[in-house]
């Protein structure tokens, strides 16, 4: 029996970004703020969050990268799709659940941002803690 950990794999939707990480995300969460509103067109963006050293790409040559003006991670996406992939900020990645191939093995475990929260589509009720801005330091 093979007890190495299954590489966990994953990439935008037609295909040009493809990525592996080398070690299991530490954490999941769901972040509520405006931003991720408007770059995903819902009203909260889910994201397993990774060291920067344990993502690798196949082929950097169509991501592309927008830095908000103010103090916001910056942004990564296919140039071909669009398929938004991670935030990026220092040296912590956030990768949206819904790039990996299979299941991360991951699950959010808090919400953050809810002071920005969509009035149109309420919080569940779901016993996670939430954050009003983003997540403490440790968390």
């Amino acid at each position: 029996m093979d007890d190495r950990p299954k590489s966990l794999t994953g990439g935008c939707n037609c295909g040009a970004v493809r990525f592996i990480l080398r070690r299991p995300p530490r954490q999941a969460l769901y972040c509520h703020c405006k931003r991720c509103q408007r770059r995903s067109g819902a009203a909260a963006s889910a994201s397993a969050i990774v060291d920067a050293a344990d993502v690798a790409f196949e082929d950097e040559t169509h991501l592309r990268r927008w830095q908000p003006p103010d103090d916001g991670a910056a942004k990564v996406f296919c140039d071909v799709c669009g398929s938004q992939i991670m935030s990026v900020d220092d040296d912590v990645r956030a990768i949206r659940l819904g790039v990996f191939d299979d299941d991360p093995e991951v699950r959010p475990a808090l919400r953050q941002w809810l002071a920005s929260a969509a009035c149109w589509e309420p919080v569940p009720d779901d016993g996670l803690p939430i954050h009003d801005r983003g997540r403490p330091s440790g968390e």
